[in-house]
């Protein structure tokens, strides 16, 4: 289990992870489960050096995976350090801010192979970019700082792990982590999708909850205002279900709250309001209430560092 000093990164992107995804979220459904793509390894498995995968971001995330790839930092100009002609995984391990930039310099012949791990709404950004079918993950484990051991973010509801992963390099992915003794799911494209709004509402949820009523942590935020995170779940769970037709597995509530077991100690702030809170603000009042309301509180408290629409 992740101790209660350890930074969880939903893609997590969640905050927490700047490289990549943070911590976060909720439960597979059971036929997700089923697709387990791997169990943890009972000795971790040597990657064979691959040049054709690169990585994008030499953060913590990014560090964590580049082992036998090509990791671009900074300083590494994306345009030219990729090959054009080229094929394989790339992995973008790096803050949503700069997905434009590192997107726009990609050759275009290989942006299919590009490789999302942020956490957050990536929808709309990735239609715009042509990206929607492009292979994308969603990252449930922590890492404490560059270089310490990774660990995974399993809960009492999910033992299986929460870290799924779709698209044509979602397998490739799954190997990468299975060779750090890490879970990992393979799943279709409509499984992905409510895990990834699950996702989002618990960042949503926590870092709000706890941002509003001067929590230090995710955890304090579930123990003390128990019910007001279960009324903005339930309050966003129906209004993601209402516009985008999706069928959330049942328990959500519990999937969330044991997550936010494992990942305790997690500080709240809400952060990357146009990767996050803002899909659920702009769907009004009407669908979404409490969420909005609280919204509004932080603003007006001075706790948000940016301005509401």
């Amino acid at each position: 289990m992740i101790s209660a000093t350890a930074v969880a990164v939903a893609v997590l992107a969640i905050t927490g992870l700047h490289t990549s995804a943070e911590a976060f979220s909720p439960s597979l459904p059971p036929a997700i489960a089923a697709t387990s793509c791997m169990t943890r390894p009972s000795a971790q498995t040597k990657l064979s050096a691959t040049p054709e995968t690169v990585v994008i971001g030499g953060g913590r995330i990014g560090s964590l995976i580049s082992e036998g790839a090509t990791l671009l930092g900074r300083a590494d100009p994306v345009s030219t350090s990729i090959d054009a002609d080229g094929e394989g995984p790339i992995f973008i391990a790096t803050r949503n801010d700069v997905l434009e930039g590192i997107v726009d310099d990609c050759p275009a012949s290989r942006r299919g192979d590009l490789v999302f791990l942020q956490n957050g709404y990536l929808d709309d950004f990735l239609e715009r970019k042509g990206l929607l079918s492009n292979t994308q993950a969603l990252l449930y484990l922590s890492v404490a700082s560059m270089g310490a051991e990774p660990v995974d973010g399993i809960t009492s509801v999910n033992p299986e792990g929460l870290t799924a992963a779709t698209g044509v390099h979602a397998r490739a992915f799954a190997d990468r982590l299975a060779s750090l003794g890490l879970k990992c799911n393979v799943v279709s494209a409509e499984e992905y999708r409510p895990a990834m709004f699950e996702k989002l509402i618990w960042i949503a949820t926590y870092m709000l909850v706890g941002t509003a009523k001067d929590c230090k942590s995710v955890g304090q935020a579930g123990s003390d205002h128990a019910q007001l995170v279960k009324d903005v779940i339930s309050e966003l769970v129906s209004a993601v279900s209402a516009k985008e037709g999706i069928a959330f597995p049942s328990g959500a509530i519990e999937r969330l709250a044991a997550y936010t077991d494992v990942v305790a100690d997690f500080p709240c702030g809400v952060k990357e309001f146009e990767w996050r809170n803002k899909y659920f603000y702009d769907l009004g009042d009407g669908a979404c209430p409490i969420h909005n309301g609280l919204l509004r509180e932080c603003a007006e408290g001075g706790k948000l560092a940016f301005e509401l629409p």
